[in-house]
């Protein structure tokens, strides 16, 4: 079997070296070249034809992101962005994640050397994934949902989207959860620029780390006609609202009364995640039961697919993504290997099922 080709771009020669030093120890990969700037890298993608890029933001010449754009425009193919954690540096790679990057990993801030090889198994695991993830998946059907939006500052206030139709819903009972993982930053995107302003509340666990869900909630909030949250402790799960977990923490429902809410915890990872999927589903499977609709997106591993079978037999609906749509089907996968999903859809239809199921659930409930 051969190995996986990565050609590592970054203009620090130590992370060069780092990332050489971590990515060969793996048996079923190859470092096979690096480059200090993309005019190195442009010749050597040719030169070595490379199965998985490895591209830092900030460098000489031309920054990662028109890199980016360029390559994803001219030879498409899986790209892992090197990501610092800064505030900036998580805007920066949710763009990059807009362009078509796969998924990201985070330069550690203090003592180099010591920290990328604590972060050795997560860097081998991720560059495998994005080795196998589907590049520019058709996942939305109106195009305009499929280009790339402006880019604004998180704290820049812009016009919300105009929701394209009117739904009258009875909302105060419903919840909807989503899980996801690789590839779920713009699944979750596309399915919540499509979801009408007054649907039920929906509380969202992507795998993600501090700093990153912060800016991923903000930009959500500007793209989608809800109002979109990074959820806090003990907050009102409301009608119209998104609560998306923040890194480092996993989110669950509570009911409070005749309420629910958030309620966050730093327990310890479960599947290796926190925020984990499975925990989030799990609570609603408890205490929300069959006034809930599951939903699990793109994704590696199987996180969520215990949780989301638990909400199916507590009476909840479920979905899952396909595979045709999905960058990566381990998660919806696994869950659909269990038994327990109602539909499996392409992304650009899962809006659309949700809403007539809302609305199907209220005409029955008269």
């Amino acid at each position: 079997m051969s190995k996986i080709k990565v050609l590592i771009i970054d203009d620090s020669a130590l992370i060069r070296q780092v990332l050489t030093k971590i990515l060969n120890s793996a048996h079923d990969i190859e470092v096979v070249g690096v480059a200090a700037d993309p005019y190195i890298a442009r010749n050597k993608i040719k030169r070595f034809n490379p199965d998985v890029l490895t591209l830092d933001v900030e460098m000489p010449r031309m920054d990662g992101l028109a890199f980016l754009s360029h390559l994803m425009r001219l030879r498409p193919m899986p790209v892992v962005m090197v990501s610092v954690l800064t505030q900036k540096g998580a805007d920066i790679t949710l763009q990059a994640l807009e362009l078509g990057a796969v998924d990201f990993i985070a330069k550690p801030q203090i003592d180099i050397a010591q920290s990328f090889e604590s972060y050795t198994e997560e860097i081998i695991s991720k560059i495998r994934t994005a080795a196998g993830a589907k590049i520019s998946p058709s996942l939305s059907k109106p195009q305009a949902l499929f280009t790339v939006p402006p880019k604004y500052p998180v704290d820049e206030i812009i016009s919300k989207p105009e929701t394209p139709r009117i739904r009258h819903f009875k909302t105060t009972e419903r919840i909807m959860a989503i899980g996801a993982s690789t590839g779920g930053t713009e699944a979750i995107k596309v399915l919540l620029m499509q979801m009408p302003a007054n649907a039920p509340g929906i509380v969202i666990s992507q795998h993600i780390p501090a700093t990153f869900s912060y800016s991923f909630a903000m930009r959500m909030n500007q793209l989608s006609p809800m109002t979109v949250f990074e959820a806090e402790n003990e907050q009102v799960i409301l009608p119209g609202h998104v609560y998306i977990a923040p890194g480092g923490y996993h989110l669950l429902v509570e009911r409070s009364g005749a309420r629910y809410i958030c309620r966050l915890n730093q327990g310890n990872p479960v599947n290796r995640h926190r925020p984990s999927v499975d925990v989030l589903f799990r609570s609603i499977s408890q205490n929300v039961g069959p006034n809930a609709i599951g939903v699990i997106l793109t994704g590696m591993g199987d996180d969520g697919a215990r949780g989301i079978t638990e909400m199916r037999e507590a009476g909840a609906i479920t979905i899952a993504q396909d595979e045709r749509t999905s960058v990566v089907w381990g998660m919806p996968g696994e869950a659909i290997k269990r038994g327990k999903i109602d539909y499996v859809l392409p992304l650009y239809e899962i809006a659309d099922k949700l809403i007539s199921l809302l609305e199907e659930s209220d005409t029955h409930s008269i």
